[in-house]
């Protein structure tokens, strides 16, 4: 049985690692919320125009996916870096200790994500001697920005499980259940494009027109008919997948001509998530507070007093329905 566990994680590992070598692994920057307005084009996009091609490209900060550009890629070996010992450092050196870190955000995202897929939990030992090493003195950065690329890339949050021996698991973000994988060991998890199409659906007045939810992909370099290491056939998986399991619905605007589609939440996502927790994923990831954002917070709190007055009249129909079939029957 270990032989073969260590056969399915070498898989895993493997399947991973080429993916990620071939296309580059990075954060993308979601789009950012404006607060003036509440369409896709007030959630201004942060710019990214593509997946890069460099395998060391690194994830960025919650800062950077909300604003800044992508970081420039490095160009010289890795080996013969070294970390600055002191404070007053050249602009030179600052720029390969800056690269030499982002090469660790994106190993160690490599790492977490072989993690995820084989459903292990990893420690703060674990990382600092298989992937931080030399670097430990800034794993608290390096852990950081690697677990909000995690979030943002595939919806995988990072959870301590045992603060004494710093152990985590990794699980799906916002309550959802479906991370896009074929098995238990193949593909790679899709929950982080699940929010994004969740999160335009919302801030566009809950449906989307397809050229809407293009426009936004196309900003973290997912283009329909263009295949993605990380999400397949980007307009298989929104249009077919996501609908077959229920979290979007995806129909023809009525009364369109030529015909137009549009996309919706699902049952299967007013179910397992909500528009609190998806403004509060957004909001995050931009660096604010979802109260920075009015209208969309006094939605998100409308939905939930109605989702809290639907527990009650269920919970309140549970106790009736109970407390009749109890009652003694008149003789």
């Amino acid at each position: 049985m270990p032989r073969r566990h260590k056969r399915q994680r070498s898989k895993a590992e493997q399947r991973f690692q080429a993916q990620s070598k071939k296309q580059g692994l990075v954060c993308p920057k979601l789009p950012v919320i404006e607060e003036e307005d509440v369409s896709i084009e007030e959630v201004s996009a942060a710019g990214t125009s593509s997946m890069p091609q460099s395998p060391q490209r690194a994830c960025s900060s919650s800062t950077a996916i909300a604003a800044a550009p992508p970081s420039k890629p490095d160009e010289g070996p890795s080996s013969q870096e070294e970390v600055p010992s002191t404070s007053c450092v050249s602009p030179a050196a600052d720029v390969l200790l800056s690269d030499a870190l982002d090469r660790k955000v994106s190993n160690l995202v490599q790492f977490m994500s072989i993690k995820y897929l084989t459903k292990e939990p990893i420690t703060e030992a674990e990382m600092l001697k298989v992937v931080i090493r030399e670097y430990k003195d800034h794993f608290p950065v390096i852990f950081k920005k690697a677990c909000e690329c995690l979030e943002v890339v595939f919806g995988i949050d990072v959870k301590e499980v045992d603060p004494i021996d710093h152990s985590y698991v990794l699980v799906k973000t916002l309550d959802l259940t479906y991370d896009g994988m074929l098995s238990d060991d193949q593909g790679m998890p899709k929950t982080g494009l699940l929010i994004l199409i969740l999160g335009v659906i919302f801030m566009e007045g809950n449906r989307a027109p397809e050229e809407k939810i293009w426009e936004v992909l196309s900003l973290i370099g997912v283009y329909s008919g263009s295949k993605d290491f990380i999400y397949g056939e980007p307009r298989k998986l929104i249009t077919r997948d996501l609908v077959q399991e229920e979290y979007v619905e995806y129909r023809q605007v009525p009364n369109s001509d030529p015909a137009r589609y549009e996309f919706l939440w699902g049952p299967r996502a007013y179910a397992e998530t909500s528009k609190m927790k998806v403004l509060k994923f957004f909001a995050k990831v931009n660096g604010t507070d979802p109260s920075s954002f009015p209208s969309l917070y006094q939605e998100a709190l409308r939905d939930e007093e109605q989702r809290a007055q639907a527990r009650i009249a269920t919970v309140a129909g549970s106790s009736s329905s109970a407390t009749s079939s109890t009652a003694p029957s008149e003789v």
